[in-house]
């Protein structure tokens, strides 16, 4: 039966699929270490309590009627004041966008902004930016992101295509590589943008910044946090910032995120989305409303939540680099945000015990799965070229008194190469 083109050429998650490859040898027995879910385990990082009791009291008061189509105003409010204090960036309410997680609103930023054949620039290892570009039949534009810039762009990656195109998708700190736009790199890319939008004529479409910063509360010792519009506040009218509660609050299924810009955008975004019925329910938002402003319970839990995944990061980390002191063809880049690490398991080439070569990437994944019970998404997952030897490590499940036995039984399986 024929589909639309659109259904027959998405392509389908490697990341779901090797999700389902690790349940299928959990559900059988086996011990597996698995890094592989961007997600918490809420026995280990429950949402706040307040938070929680919050969702609770708003359902027992019977908030589950339709909320407003542009998120409830108390709740904007809420952003608002949160957003101004924490962040210095001062939207109002009537540039400001509630929906159901971040998913929706950068589905809608796509959508708002970008025709078919419009470029659409973003770099690779990245978290869907090619699914969103395919929605709207957009003109990929992919560069891919090396390790020594810790697999973030540079104003010089942009330069050679910035010229005529509509959207560049960012993303600070990095889902899947844990690493942060340093100032100086976040400014190179701000004056790109304005000098490009400078030359554009009045009737040409701007090029445009979605700013994913999700994970902005997470960040470790001295890296800080940077977005576009406080580095050049002239970037204002051409930012389109995306944020939520899903993971500064361990919240991804609570699903309640905003988006932050110009309103003339923001306006037609909140038709979109009217039309698609993406709200945050109404119980989530009285509670998230009522909890931002409780500004000294969410440094309480800041100050936990942060410290537990940074230990977890930086445990792992010192295991990848003890091993690689050992000689094994493996690294790790310092963790500095975000609950991801950054590891590197270069086997291509090398021979089991049964004197079988490691082939391919896809063949060294399958055997760190196998045989140390490693379970990591590879950065091909997130559209880098299927040769690296790069993967993303995430530790919202991890539990701490597996990692030193984690590291051990991936020495092991090292040790079995040649």
């Amino acid at each position: 039966m024929k589909l639309s083109h659109l259904s027959e050429t998405l392509i389908g998650s490697e990341i779901v699929k090797l999700g389902s490859e690790i349940r299928e040898k959990i559900r059988q027995g086996e011990r597996i270490y698995n890094f592989t879910v961007g997600d918490f385990d809420p026995s280990i990082f429950p949402i706040p309590k307040e938070l929680e009791d919050a969702i609770v009291d708003a359902y027992r008061k019977h908030f589950t009627n339709y909320p407003a189509a542009e998120g409830n105003l108390d709740l904007r409010e809420a952003i608002h004041s949160f957003i101004k204090d924490e962040e210095g960036l001062d939207y109002g309410t009537h540039e400001i966008l509630v929906a159901s997680g971040g998913r929706p609103l950068i589905y809608a930023v796509f959508r708002a902004l970008c025709d078919k054949g419009d470029k659409i620039i973003y770099a690779v290892p990245s978290w869907n930016n090619n699914h969103y570009t395919h929605f709207v039949e957009g003109e990929h534009i992919v560069i891919e992101a090396r390790a020594e810039n810790n697999f973030m762009l540079s104003a010089d990656d942009l330069r050679p295509y910035v010229k005529d195109a509509t959207l560049i998708s960012l993303c600070s700190p990095q889902n899947p590589t844990g690493t942060t736009f340093k100032k100086e790199e976040l400014e190179a890319i701000c004056d790109l943008v304005l000098e490009e939008n400078t030359r554009r004529s009045d009737g040409q479409k701007k090029l445009y910044v979605m700013y994913d910063q999700m994970y902005w509360h997470l960040t470790y010792g001295d890296i800080q946090h940077y977005n576009p519009v406080s580095l050049r506040p002239a970037m204002r009218p051409y930012t389109l910032f995306i944020d939520a509660i899903s993971k500064v609050f361990a919240a991804t299924g609570v699903r309640v995120g905003w988006g932050m810009g110009p309103a003339t955008v923001i306006n037609k975004m909140k038709v979109i989305l009217t039309h698609i019925g993406a709200w945050a329910p109404m119980a989530e938002q009285k509670a998230v409303a009522y909890y931002l402003g409780n500004r000294q319970d969410i440094k309480k839990y800041l100050v936990n939540f942060r410290s537990e995944i940074e230990e977890r990061l930086r445990l792992i980390y010192e295991g990848f680099t003890q091993l690689k002191n050992e000689g094994f063809p493996v690294e790790a880049i310092a963790p500095e945000a975000a609950i991801y690490l950054t590891i590197k398991i270069d086997l291509t080439g090398k021979k089991t015990t049964e004197g079988k070569a490691l082939a391919n990437q896809g063949e060294v994944t399958a055997y760190v799965l196998n045989d140390a019970g490693l379970a990591v998404v590879p950065f091909y997952a997130f559209g880098a070229d299927k040769s690296s030897p790069w993967y993303r490590l995430s530790v919202g499940t991890c539990k701490k008194e597996e990692i030193n036995e984690m590291i051990g039984k991936l020495r092991e399986a090292l040790k079995k190469l040649s």
